[in-house]
């Protein structure tokens, strides 16, 4: 049986009517900060679910059927599944991270190579063109790996690997 407050809510919603948010947050927010508390412990980007929740639930509005499921049941699903979506993302990105402490690519020693006669651009050319062409946009154009993957159509994993060899392949010739 769908209360009076609900009932009107629903109305209110399928109207597109704004007065339909105001009375959602009211009756509901606690209930729904409640549920994305129990995914999210973190205060503030619970705060931020709670908000992008409601974004969500004003968006998706016409496509909710009290036939299927009740008003709570449907915001429900939404807080959680914006919860689960959230706490994913945030996963992902701390994993895409590149740690600085734990990344070799910047631990190039310099300490063995005679510093005046470091003159890269020259012997460059002395080394493999496919690994010229990754150097030189990593250091001489300033890309980062994504970009000159991107820029040049070759593979992430392909460019870290030109870029080892081809600064090996420098060392050689600074340090033979």
């Amino acid at each position: 049986m769908i209360s009076g407050i609900e009932k009107e809510i629903v109305i209110l919603l399928k109207k597109e009517d704004k007065k339909a948010i105001s009375l959602l947050y009211e009756n509901y927010a606690d209930a729904l900060y409640g549920v994305i508390k129990k995914v999210i412990v973190d205060e503030d980007v619970a705060q931020d679910v709670l908000q992008e929740t409601f974004v969500k639930i004003w968006r998706y509005a016409k496509k909710y059927d009290p036939t299927k499921a009740k008003l709570f049941t449907w915001l429900y699903r939404i807080a959680y599944n914006t919860a689960i979506d959230k706490t994913r993302a945030l996963k992902n990105k701390n994993e895409k991270e590149v740690q600085m402490a734990t990344s070799d690519v910047y631990k190039i020693t310099t300490n063995s190579l005679n510093q005046d006669v470091l003159d890269i651009k020259k012997h460059l050319s002395s080394i493999e063109e496919k690994y010229q062409i990754v150097i030189n946009a990593l250091f001489f154009e300033g890309m980062t790996q994504q970009e000159a993957s991107e820029e040049l159509d070759i593979p992430l994993g392909t460019i870290k690997s030109r870029l080892k060899i081809g600064l090996r392949e420098l060392k050689k010739i600074y340090n033979p």
